[in-house]
């Protein structure tokens, strides 16, 4: 693949059970949640923007809790908050300003992962143990065919990265040290690519850990857009296309989230600004060996998904041109917001946060 066609595309809470019963009252879609450029009205959920300081865009974003969280964006920057927001820390890796962070995996606020993008010695990883006082690289990759496109953790110890497919077929770091030290994992259990196929560098999320060792790959660019599965951390795939069209290198699936083994979002469409996205989302009930479109998907390509914490049917979907709601498990899709966002990720205790161009970094709140 030419670098100018992988450039190309790389381009991009749950909610509290306040916040889905607006919307279930009928709280009107433009007030459900605000676009950031203004406070919410009283009595509805909304994505409040942060102060981060920096017009990075932020494609990786790793909240850990409430008050803690991690983003990853363009000219190496990487920022932390330990207050929920209030403040950001800019704690970007020394000489970093050449590379382009598309993946950030936290497991508190000291330790974390980030994924640097692009051909050869471009993709790398960088660890932190100190909350990003120093960075220490532990992979740079070496073949001059390969381009990692995102990175996910089962635990602090065991995670995955991907590439797009080096001698047709997807390439997979494997790391067992909480991303100390990597390894390339055998490509014997990985089905073959399909011409043209690759990743989308779009949000950290097309690929994508639940549990212990299930793990999702999504695909594009190809005559179908797929999903892959392995339930091995990464020894051994199957692969299952999807409803989302492709046909296209700017098209495809472009990220996934899983509710456990069997429940899984897949969103995407075409990334080209003012491209039609019909059937921009899909479902799977049986752990993605099939996939059903939704009956009502997002009016527009969608590059980030996340399921909303404390409920098994809310998620949200963000692209840049909206957020969408789903309250039946993505069968059907409301917009409810029309501001920018990359990447939208929940935390256990119930705090969402959204990413994207411009320095944007928000929390979904709800305002009385």
């Amino acid at each position: 693949m030419t670098s100018k066609g992988k450039t190309r595309r790389a381009v991009s809470v749950g909610l509290c059970a306040a916040a889905v019963a607006a919307v279930l009252a009928g709280v009107p879609a433009q007030a459900a949640t605000g676009t950031g450029g203004g406070a919410p009205k009283a009595g509805a959920p909304g994505w409040r923007l942060t102060d981060t300081g920096t017009d990075a865009r932020f494609r990786g974003l790793a909240p850990v809790d409430a008050r803690t969280a991690w983003a990853a964006g363009s000219r190496g920057t990487v920022l932390r908050t330990a207050d929920g927001g209030t403040t950001w820390r800019d704690v970007s890796p020394p000489g970093a300003g050449e590379l382009e962070f598309r993946d950030v995996e936290a497991f508190d606020g000291r330790r974390a992962v980030v994924l640097a993008i692009g051909e050869g010695e471009a993709s790398r990883v960088l660890r932190t143990e100190d909350g990003g006082a120093t960075w220490t690289e532990s992979f740079r990759n070496g073949d001059p065919r390969a381009f990692y496109d995102c990175l996910t953790f089962f635990d602090r110890r065991h995670g995955l990265a991907m590439s797009d497919p080096v001698d047709g077929r997807f390439r997979i770091l494997s790391t067992d040290d909480g991303g100390r030290s990597w390894r390339v994992l055998p490509d014997a259990g990985m089905p073959a690519a399909l011409p043209g196929e690759a990743g989308f560098a779009a949000s950290g999320q097309c690929l994508v850990a639940s549990g212990p060792k299930d793990v999702w790959m999504a695909t594009g660019g190809a005559a179908a857009a797929r999903v892959l599965h392995s339930a091995d951390r990464g020894l051994t795939w199957t692969v299952a296309p999807t409803t989302i069209p492709a046909g296209d290198p700017a098209r495809g699936v472009f990220a996934l989230a899983f509710q456990g083994r069997r429940h899984g979002i897949a969103v995407g469409g075409d990334y080209r600004t003012g491209e039609p996205s019909p059937q921009a989302a899909a479902v799977t009930g049986d752990g993605g060996r099939s996939w059903e479109r939704a009956r009502t998907s997002p009016p527009a390509y969608r590059s980030g998904v996340a399921w909303l914490p404390r409920g098994r049917s809310a998620a949200l979907a963000v692209g840049p041109t909206g957020t969408d709601l789903t309250l039946d498990g993505g069968r059907t899709w409301r917009t409810v917001d029309t501001g920018s966002f990359d990447t939208v990720d929940c935390t256990a205790d119930g705090s969402c946060w959204a990413s994207g161009e411009k320095g944007r970094i928000a929390r979904l709140s709800w305002h009385r």
